[in-house]
């Protein structure tokens, strides 16, 4: 069930494209709001608009605002654009969205084959707040174009994400794909392997980052959590003839916390969901810490089954701090929480050496020709 409520705007700021900031007046209170243009039409101060309140309501941290449906007595609505693929499916709220999968896509001629990754470096991520790090590290270790994919794990706008818009900012994602029902990337894929072709055969990608958007789910059992699930980004990019290549989850912070160490969720993403071999990026770190990191490693039996690769992420972390992009996760800022981010940062790094390498090995190789 969902809560519904009706409110009207009081302020109207818009810190990045695709989203508005609002402050409402709901049930005799001012409180916070988010509106997408792109699905509602755009909100200006004075609208009364019926809003979406459950999350709040419930207490969830990962809610923090409401979210407008719609804004009541607004003139009819007409789709503007092309496509015919609906994101958000038999919804209130589905869109509709150009595909590169489409006939009428300028893309489609170069997804529509079978040419695969042809050992394009695919660095997967557990958290979308590592997502930065990681084409950081990229980007720091060689790679010229960073494309970030976007799941749907979690988040299905990219509007949403303030990680992304300041990415882009940086110079540090060069392109965005939304895939799956995520919607509102530069362009847009019915599924990962559409995603994973389009990132390396239209977007150009030397690197490509697949993460969930903001906002994951996790709850303390197994197999109930997003990034879980999201692992099998790892296979996908195995069977596209990519090289793929895993993020760990690490904490530090917090002993007692239940992803302390190696996060469980990341053992069995490694022993139990990919289904092909990966490259494993385990960041440098020190004393108890790596001691601690690679214990649960060896008792995982992760090295019988991927190429572990000892990689410092702090190239990645640096340039972040250079290009004045925040590092934050789960309301921890970086310096509280440094083996989380330098993981990421061990992903993108060993991403980039690979295009790099490739790249080097490719202006090098002798010419072959035929008899």
């Amino acid at each position: 069930m969902i809560r519904l409520r009706t409110g009207t705007v009081l302020d109207v700021t818009e810190p990045r494209p695709g989203i508005q900031d609002l402050t409402v007046e709901v049930d005799g209170r001012r409180e916070a709001a988010l509106a997408y243009p792109f699905l509602t039409g755009r909100v200006t101060a004075g609208d009364r608009v019926l809003l979406n309140t459950t999350a709040v309501d419930a207490g969830l941290g990962s809610g923090g605002s409401h979210f407008v449906i719609a804004v009541l007595g607004e003139v009819s609505r007409e789709a503007d654009g092309p496509g015919h693929v609906m994101k958000l499916r038999y919804t209130p709220l589905q869109a509709q969205v150009l595909a590169v999968e489409e006939q009428e896509s300028p893309d489609h001629d170069a997804v529509a084959g079978d040419e695969g990754l042809d050992g394009l470096p695919v660095a997967w991520l557990p958290l979308h707040s590592m997502v930065g790090a990681a084409c950081a590290g990229a980007k720091a270790a060689g790679a010229e174009r960073v494309v970030y994919v976007m799941t749907d794990g979690a988040a299905l706008p990219l509007w949403l994400s303030r990680q992304v818009h300041a990415l882009r900012g940086a110079g540090l994602v060069d392109e965005v794909i939304t895939a799956g029902q995520a919607l509102g990337g530069d362009r847009e894929a019915v599924n990962l392997f559409s995603a994973l072709v389009a990132a390396r055969a239209v977007s150009r990608a030397d690197v490509v980052v697949v993460a969930d958007g903001p906002g994951k789910v996790g709850t303390g059992t197994t197999w109930g959590a997003t990034e879980v699930s999201g692992g099998l980004a790892l296979t996908v990019a195995s069977i596209l003839g990519g090289r793929p290549i895993a993020g760990l989850r690490l904490n530090f912070s917090d002993p007692g916390y239940r992803h302390f160490g190696l996060s469980p969720h990341s053992v069995t993403v490694l022993t139990r969901v990919a289904q092909s071999p990966a490259h494993v990026a385990v960041p440098v770190l020190e004393g108890t810490e790596r001691e601690t990191v690679w214990d649960a490693i060896r008792a995982a039996g992760i090295e019988d089954r991927h190429q572990v690769v000892e990689v410092t992420g702090a190239p990645g972390v640096d340039l972040l701090t250079q290009r004045g992009v925040e590092m934050e996760t789960m309301g921890r800022a970086g310096e509280a929480d440094p083996q989380f981010f330098l993981a990421a940062g061990a992903a993108g790094v060993l991403a980039g050496r690979m295009a790099a390498g490739s790249a080097r090995w490719k202006a090098e190789a002798p010419e072959v020709t035929g008899a």
